[in-house]
Parts: structure tokens; C-alpha cells; sequence
């Protein structure tokens, strides 16, 4: 199969394609390889929501879960970070030619920290080390909620040399708040005299759950429905474009350190009315990550139309969050709580991946 032309040219046009799914039927089905060989896909993320349905929905884990448990493991948690980790490890060798290809620059497969440990920046740091030693792959990241807790985290786990994934950010000035903690985490680790070059990180940010938010508190009339996220992530990437200029980051560029890109999550469109590739189409330009749920990437490969839109106008995306707080949005407290209630999804899937794991044990224990 040739590659598809609409995917292959996003990818020129300076956008990382991430797959927004990860399984062990994917993965030795060999459609996550098609996907990176057809479909331009060099990146891949996971979380408690997409394992718990990975690990519930399919039989491909039973056996090595019926070895552990023969070996005396029956720790949910240890169970689990045994079944997703080999997963996670398959997925990295399948995307180590990209990541040798691009000189270290793409070919990542993320992996989260529990939810449990959002609130809790030391409980963060040390299980994100320990997941990063135990996966033990270059091309591997580390997914660290981007919480208040979260950003002395993501400086640390930088300056130790981790990559990390920011994920469930909403606001802007949070945004920001990473990235400058990314920065104080490379300027540490130059200062120590540790090499810069082999970390990467990228900045996450959600945002059809925005636009959800928004348009329940918006007239069914009103030309600021779907709009509101696509300007956040327009004046976002403005601000990363600041923040990554100047003599402070071409002293570190200078001794190796790479940007921490912005990706696009939750990309996949929730209202029927609006495009299906509504969240890429609109969020195409250089240096960005888009990660999509397989149906929104097969939908781009069909009829996505490549185009630069990132920052053709970033005063007219400011305008629109201006008109927005005008209409009544008040955006600071609609983020604060959609990052709360990303948390505890991904803290409810954890638990139910658990209570899943919990009650295979019974099933594998007895066959």
C-alpha cells in the first residue's frame, strides 16, 4: 500500500502524527505498523482510559498475566505496570527507525503516571523515575499531569534527563508555567554539566473538551461555538514561539536542548455538527505534535486538506478569547475545573482497569 498522500503531507507540512490508542492486539495484529508504514503515524500515546479498554476488551493478556500470578505477583498495580509496560516497550522498538531517522526529534511511545499521584509532586518524581528505568527505551516519555504538584515534577524529572509528556493541559497561563519549568529544568542540568541532547518533551493540550465546556454556556447561535479551543491553541503556540527565543534559549539550544513541542490531544471532534478533522485541520504548522484517535486519523487520510492555519492570524484568535470572556466565559475557572474533571476520569479508569485486573486473576487463576 502507498502512503497515503493526505497524511504524508501533513507530516511535511511540520506536524508530528501520533497515534491516540495503544493495545497488544494492535501491536501484534501488525496494524500499528501499517499505520507507521501507511499512514506517516510516528508517535503513539496511551493512559488509564485507553489500557483499561485495551486490557478489559481483549484475552491477548491473559497468559502472561496467569505467569505472573504463578510467580506470586497479584499486585494490581504491579500486574498492571507489567501487562502495559511490555506493550509500551513493543511499541518503542516500532518506532525506533523513526526516532533514529529524525535524529532524536520524533519515533515516541508515552506512558502515564498513575492519576492517583496527580496531587502529589514527590509521589510523581519517583514513580516517573522508576517507570523511565524500567522501560529503559530512548524514545519513551513519561506522561506528568500538568497540575499545580505536576510542574516542580516536570523540572526535576527534566533535570534527571527524563522525557516527559505534560499532559491535561487547559490554560494558556499553565501552558506557559510548563514550559518555564522545562526550561529551569535544562538550565539545571547544564549548570551540572549533564548533556542536553538526548531529552525531549512535548506539552499537551487538550481541546475539544474545551470547546464542550464552552458551548454549553453559549447561545446555539453564537459564531464562538467551536472556537474557543482552537483560539487557546493558536495564541498557545504563540507563546511557545516566544518562549523558545532569545539569548536564554539559544544559550541552551546552543549545548543541545530541543524544544518542548506543543502537541494537539483530544483531537477527536465530540459534536456531530462540527468537521470530524475540525481539531487537525485547523492546527496545522511547524515544530507541533497532533495526536489522534484512530477513526479521527482515518478520517484526515480520506478528506483532510493540508493548509497553513496555525498562524495565519494569531490577533484574531486573541480576539476571540477576548470575545469570549465578554460573552461570559469565564476561561480561568472553565479550565481549572476541566482539569480537575480530566483527573478523576483518568483516576475512574485507573480504578476500573484494577477492579478488572483484580477479577481476571480469579479467571486465569482457575483455567
Amino acid at each position: 500500500m502507498a502512503p497515503n498522500r493526505n497524511l504524508q503531507r501533513l507530516h511535511e507540512a511540520g506536524v508530528s502524527i501520533w497515534l491516540d490508542t495503544l493495545s497488544r492486539e494492535l501491536i501484534e495484529g501488525g496494524e500499528f505498523a501499517a499505520l507507521v508504514a501507511d499512514y506517516s503515524v510516528t508517535g503513539a500515546t496511551s493512559n488509564p482510559t485507553i489500557f483499561a479498554k485495551a486490557i478489559t476488551s481483549s484475552d491477548l493478556y491473559d497468559n502472561q498475566l496467569r505467569a505472573l500470578v504463578s510467580g506470586s505477583q497479584r499486585d494490581p498495580r504491579e500486574l498492571f505496570f507489567s501487562l502495559a509496560l511490555d506493550d509500551v516497550r513493543a511499541a518503542a522498538a516500532l518506532l525506533r527507525p523513526e526516532y533514529d531517522r529524525s535524529a532524536h526529534a520524533d519515533g515516541f511511545i508515552s506512558f502515564e503516571c498513575t492519576p492517583d499521584l496527580a496531587d502529589d509532586t514527590e509521589a510523581t518524581i519517583a514513580q516517573a523515575t522508576d517507570l523511565w528505568q524500567r522501560l529503559d527505551r530512548p524514545n519513551v516519555m513519561i506522561k506528568v499531569p500538568g497540575t499545580t504538584a505536576g510542574l516542580p515534577a516536570i523540572e526535576e524529572l527534566t533535570r534527571r534527563g527524563v522525557n516527559v509528556n505534560i499532559t491535561l493541559l487547559f490554560s494558556i497561563e499553565r501552558y506557559e508555567r510548563v514550559i518555564d519549568a522545562y526550561l529551569r529544568g535544562l538550565t539545571a542540568r547544564a549548570e551540572a554539566g549533564a548533556p542536553l541532547d538526548a531529552i525531549s518533551s512535548v506539552a499537551s493540550f487538550f481541546l475539544s473538551r474545551i470547546d464542550t465546556k464552552v458551548d454549553e454556556q453559549l447561545p446555539e447561535d453564537s459564531p464562538l461555538r467551536g472556537q474557543v479551543a482552537l483560539a487557546s491553541a493558536r495564541v498557545a503556540y504563540q507563546r511557545y514561539l516566544a518562549k523558545f527565543a532569545g539569548a536564554g534559549w539559544e544559550r541552551l539550544e546552543s549545548l543541545g536542548a530541543r524544544r518542548q513541542r506543543p502537541l494537539w490531544a483530544s483531537t477527536g471532534t465530540k459534536n456531530p455538527r462540527y468537521s470530524d478533522v475540525l481539531y487537525v485541520s485547523e492546527l496545522i504548522g511547524p515544530d507541533v505534535v497532533s495526536t489522534m484517535p484512530e477513526q479521527t486519523l482515518r478520517a484526515f487520510a480520506d478528506h483532510g486538506e493540508v493548509r497553513s492555519t496555525l498562524d495565519a492570524d494569531p490577533r484574531r484568535a486573541q480576539r476571540a478569547l477576548a470575545d469570549a470572556q465578554t460573552a461570559g466565559i469565564e476561561l480561568e475557572s472553565l479550565t481549572t475545573e476541566l482539569e480537575r474533571e480530566g483527573v478523576q476520569a483518568f483516576c475512574d479508569s485507573y480504578h476500573q482497569l484494577l477492579d478488572c485486573i483484580e477479577s481476571k486473576l480469579g479467571a486465569v487463576s482457575a483455567a
